[in-house]
């Protein structure tokens, strides 16, 4: 391959990496996203019970829900009219490698 194709390629894992870092960064700079990740790391739980569990609404919970949905670090399914969100431990190894490189 010519360099020009390796940096294209390069750049590219570069830049999205950074993307993927900053958004898992971002979703875990709420504390009501952090304890969510929290409690789903234990056990999954329906948007039901994670609202119960910090007063919120549905839709308050919700939104914090997708965030952590796009930064990968949770899953939800749908069975019937109950959603579940699980957590998707394997979205923090980027963030581990970053930190554990500054250790």
């Amino acid at each position: 391959m010519s360099y020009l194709v390796l940096s294209i390629m390069f750049n590219h894992m570069v830049e999205h990496n950074n993307d993927k870092l900053d958004n898992i960064f971002q979703a875990l700079a709420d504390p009501t996203r952090r304890e969510i990740v929290r409690l789903i790391a234990s056990n999954d739980r329906t948007v039901s019970e994670l609202a119960a569990a910090f007063d919120m609404s549905l839709a308050a919970i919700s939104k914090h829900i997708k965030v952590l949905e796009r930064a990968g670090l949770l899953n939800k399914t749908t069975k019937g009219r109950t959603h579940i969100c699980r957590l998707n431990p394997d979205s923090l190894s980027s963030d581990t490698e970053w930190l554990r490189f500054y250790e």
